[in-house]
């Protein structure tokens, strides 16, 4: 089959031929039907000395969902042909830039019919994750003021979630044309930034820009919440939520190039989530 490996900060991306991979106990294989494009991905190909890369050469992307077409020894749930998505790939194993991945069963989601593999990739991580921070790290939202900084995949996201929880979301985002988007989506009011919100009483603030100004003012206004990812029940109540239509996640169109989408995102010329479908037209 053919892959996407990475072996080393020089050589970038390589395309190879690979053999498929095999199922061991707990296991099983996925043929992938959307590949999410993720920063973490960057940092991998930008830093040589990138400590969480247990192998090389290694196939990358993290985000993954797919139909199940082989299962390991001792799986009988699920079952081949069901499409799944998964929260984790697991540090030191091949990911998602190849026509087939692994996955251990543990970490395996039943995607909702009603929610499509794109949806189902762009929710095991960026949507989660603000699930995550919204109502994990901010428990007291329901009710409450919220502002959400940073706009892209993670905080549009956010004010959905927040908006559903019976929360006033404010928007915080530096392009204005982001704007009226957020307010589409729930935020009852938007700026260019907290220090322009000098008469709202924050309860929360969301931080997903990540820069140190937006930080450090976000934790002098209120508290804030710090998100590092979410468990398999948040998962599945997300994509529950996508599926019953609460949540709408925000996808870039369908590219066809891997490489070209991560030269994309190191521009910073994504405004949303990519993804691509690499059994198909990711191998360009």
């Amino acid at each position: 089959m053919r892959a996407f490996e990475f072996d080393d900060v020089q050589s970038g991306l390589l395309l190879r031929s690979v053999p498929h991979p095999q199922p061991e106990e707990g296991q099983v294989i996925i043929q992938v039907k959307a590949a999410g494009l993720c920063l973490l991905d960057l940092f991998t190909l930008q830093d040589d000395q990138y400590g969480m890369i247990l192998k090389r050469p290694i196939v990358l992307g993290h985000e993954i969902a797919g139909i199940i077409v082989k299962l390991g020894q001792g799986v009988s749930d699920p079952k081949v042909g069901e499409r799944v998505s998964l929260k984790a790939i697991g540090l030191g194993y091949d990911g998602g830039y190849a026509e087939q991945a692994m996955a251990w069963v543990d970490n395996l989601i039943r995607i909702p019919t009603g929610v499509s593999f794109a949806q189902a990739v762009v929710a095991a991580d960026s949507i989660s994750t603000a699930y995550h921070a919204v109502i994990t790290g901010g428990r007291d939202c329901a009710g409450g003021t919220v502002a959400t900084v940073g706009l892209g995949g993670l905080g549009f996201a956010a004010i959905q979630i927040a908006a559903l929880q019976g929360a006033k979301v404010y928007g915080l985002e530096i392009d204005a044309s982001k704007l009226p988007l957020a307010q589409k989506l729930g935020a009852i009011e938007c700026a260019g930034g907290l220090g322009q919100c000098v008469n709202i009483a924050c309860d929360t603030v969301d931080d997903f820009a990540g820069a140190n100004i937006t930080t450090l003012t976000a934790l002098n206004t209120a508290k804030s919440t710090v998100s590092i990812g979410a468990n398999l029940d948040e998962l599945k109540e997300v994509l529950r939520l996508i599926d019953d239509g609460h949540l709408c996640p925000i996808l870039e169109i369908h590219f066809h190039s891997i490489p070209q989408g991560l030269e994309r995102l190191i521009l910073g010329r994504v405004t949303w989530r990519l993804f691509a479908n690499p059994s198909v037209n990711g191998f360009e």
